[in-house]
């Protein structure tokens, strides 16, 4: 998947924003003090390569995730992206209004009632990742409040809607691709 210079441009910009910003949405820090969710999967440790199923040469989709802590969120939203010193930041999923009580994720799913925005490559959806040398961080948010945006919502404002309605965070980082 060949990746668009100006999305990726305005992802970029916006990362770098966000992050500025303290809210830790792209970055690795958030000098809030937020409440830590424990994010796993059935498929990969924290750490290790992802299947290669879940990359775009696999094509099974998402792949399943895990969660706990996110007691007291109104809404979950979900962010996966990496930041490949090669190649720059993306953001390959966006999913958010996620039901509180919900605490996975199936394999190529979206739960019930919930609304996945636009990624670095202007489509909203799962952008499964290519390049073998990212660093993909699945990235889960309980939020204070739903964030009710449109399906399809641009990038730039899901995560400024996430960023400003983050109480806890917690992430699933896979190195690399098998």
């Amino acid at each position: 998947m060949g990746s668009p210079r100006k999305p990726a441009v305005a992802a970029t910009i916006v990362a770098v924003a966000l992050t500025a910003s303290g809210c830790g949405i792209l970055g690795g820090g958030s000098p809030r003090n937020l409440d830590v969710i424990s994010v796993s999967s059935p498929r990969f440790r924290d750490g290790a390569p992802l299947p290669h199923d879940y990359s775009c040469k696999g094509g099974q989709g998402n792949p399943p995730l895990r969660w706990s802590g996110t007691s007291g969120a109104k809404s979950v939203a979900l962010v996966v992206d990496d930041n490949n010193p090669r190649t720059g930041s993306a953001v390959h999923w966006v999913v958010f209004d996620i039901d509180p009580n919900t605490t996975e994720l199936a394999e190529d799913d979206v739960p019930r009632g919930a609304h996945q925005g636009r990624t670095t490559y202007g489509k909203a959806g799962y952008a499964p990742p290519c390049e073998t040398d990212g660093n993909y961080r699945f990235t889960v948010y309980a939020l204070n409040a739903k964030l009710n945006l449109a399906q399809d919502a641009s990038l730039a404002d899901t995560l400024r809607s996430i960023a400003g309605h983050t109480i806890a965070r917690g992430r699933l980082t896979a190195d690399t691709i098998e």
